[in-house]
């Protein structure tokens, strides 16, 4: 993405989290009344995220991205060899894991933030690849809108347990997210009854809302609306 982050990092208990606030030039302002939740891809917060975050500001809500990942996320240029499943068991350092079990109060953590010491009544929760399973899981925490981007990992029955409204963002060629898992979702969220939306972007793949090469028309296209889609639903469901 192009631009320079706006908002601040701060932390939020131990944990690194980046804060971003609607400015005097914002197209609406809701105050800590709405705000949003960036629960990351394996990336972490880094420039990308950072000015999603600033774009949610600018359409009126309170932003915060937290790190998942306890100070260990994935470099954005993975070393040759990297082996993801050792990193999610254990982290970099071999006792730093990135399982639920980790990353779970980290979560309930960010919610708690917001609502309590932020006074948010109505939260919404953005997960991009990796953060989506988490979305998915939080929903008793607090959550009252969801929005995945090319999820990862999401189990079917964390998906039927989120009694909120749902939109996703797929990409067209995606390992993790597949066709099969893409069908399977369009049946339990017809299921469960809650609103809920899939859109699927051509010539995409897998990570395409936050890491798009946006010289590349299709995929720049892609990523501005999936953003939109984001905010649309947020501007509806909240």
């Amino acid at each position: 993405m192009w631009g320079t982050p706006v908002g601040t990092s701060i932390k939020v208990g131990k944990h690194d989290a980046y804060l971003s606030t609607p400015g005097a030039d914002a197209t609406a302002n809701h105050g800590t009344e709405k705000a949003v939740l960036i629960l990351p891809d394996v990336i972490g917060i880094w420039q990308n995220s950072q000015l999603i975050a600033d774009q949610f500001a600018a359409n009126g809500y309170t932003t915060l991205i937290i790190d998942l990942f306890n100070g260990d996320p994935i470099p954005l240029n993975r070393p040759e060899g990297f082996d993801l499943w050792k990193w999610l068991a254990n982290g970099s350092t071999g006792d730093n894991p990135h399982t639920a079990e980790a990353v779970d109060p980290i979560v309930e953590e960010a919610i708690k933030f917001l609502r309590q010491e932020k006074g948010v009544k109505k939260l919404g929760a953005v997960g991009y690849c990796f953060g989506a399973k988490y979305v998915a899981r939080h929903y008793k925490d607090g959550i009252d809108a969801g929005y995945f981007a090319h999820p990862s990992f999401v189990e079917e029955d964390e998906l039927a347990g989120f009694k909120a409204p749902l939109s996703i963002s797929a990409a067209e060629s995606d390992t993790i997210f597949t066709v099969e898992k893409r069908h399977k979702s369009e049946e339990i969220l017809a299921k469960k009854g809650d609103p809920y939306q899939i859109y699927l972007y051509g010539q995409t793949e897998h990570g395409f809302a936050v890491r798009s090469d946006l010289s590349i028309a299709a995929q720049r296209y892609a990523k501005e609306q999936a953003f939109l889609q984001a905010v649309t639903w947020f501007d509806s469901w909240l």
